[in-house]
């Protein structure tokens, strides 16, 4: 039990919302626009679909655990969550054969998925597989470059969306890119809070992330600037309606990281994967 609670925390469940809701937001405008019949749902595609989503998004934490932890901007006793290797909890051969199972999962509800979705499913598949190993892996990873973000906006917000429509339907859902770049920029806001409480440390090792590039108060200024355009993504894709509201949920999140100090931000971070929850539910109200 004791190695399930360990494994459980090494793949940051508090996390997984940034792949799982982009996918079931996409299913809610493929309802919207009406691309199912009434009583009717591919089930198996669906459930594929957010498995292998967050198959993937499991993959590139333990990659980024891996990689983090042998370039040497993880170590025991970090501000932010503990990391099984820098704790020496697991080893460096148990990290690898768990990224090497991650990535099996993927590749084979992945495999379904392309015979379904065809070229566009297989290039989406492969990119985010390429894309998870170059955010720490190589010697100009993203992460390391301060372009992660960009990233990070279209895998856990249009792309997700988008994809599960046109995997659904085989056609391209205006609602469905609007509704997921809300999803994309709530994942934006996490990987700031990130950074924001990592900007010493990541100094440091060369990690030369926004924050660490551009100062604090700037990367703050960022985050407005992606809070300000959820209500505006919302209202594009669902019209007037309640999720639109995220745009205050948003905000009052913002506030709080202004406050934040060091171990504070991590609440932050909670209440960031918290927002993307309150998103579906408002997007669940609307349809």
């Amino acid at each position: 039990m004791k190695k399930v609670l360990l494994w459980l925390r090494i793949i940051r469940p508090q996390t997984l919302f940034a792949s799982l809701v982009p996918v079931l937001v996409g299913l809610l405008a493929y309802r919207h626009d009406g691309l199912s019949a009434a009583a009717y749902w591919p089930v198996l595609t669906a459930v594929l679909t957010a498995l292998c989503a967050l198959s993937l998004q499991i993959l590139s934490n333990l990659i980024n655990d891996y990689y983090d932890f042998v370039r040497g901007s993880d170590k025991a006793g970090r501000v932010g969550f503990k990391r099984a290797l820098a704790e020496g909890e697991v080893s460096k051969r148990q990290m690898l054969t768990a990224c090497a199972i991650a990535l099996a999962l993927a590749v084979a509800m992945g495999a379904y998925l392309v015979l379904v979705g065809g070229w566009v499913i297989l290039a989406i598949g492969l990119t985010a597989i390429l894309f998870a190993w170059l955010y720490t892996a190589t010697s100009h990873s993203l992460s390391y470059l301060g372009i992660a973000d960009i990233f990070v906006f279209l895998y856990y917000g249009v792309v997700a969306s988008a994809g599960t429509v046109f995997l659904l339907s085989h056609t391209f859902s205006l609602t469905a890119f609007y509704a997921g770049a809300v999803c994309g920029l709530i994942s934006m806001c996490v990987l700031m809070i990130n950074n924001l409480r990592d900007i010493e440390s990541d100094r440091l090792v060369g990690k030369r992330t926004l924050p660490v590039r551009f100062g604090k108060r700037a990367a703050e200024g960022i985050m407005l600037a992606e809070v300000l355009l959820m209500p505006l993504f919302a209202y594009l894709a669902w019209g007037l309606s309640w999720p639109m509201l995220i745009g205050l949920a948003a905000l009052a999140l913002f506030a709080a990281v202004l406050r934040a100090q060091g171990p504070q931000y991590n609440k932050c971070l909670l209440a960031t994967g918290l927002t993307n929850l309150l998103y579906l539910i408002l997007c669940l109200l609307s349809v």
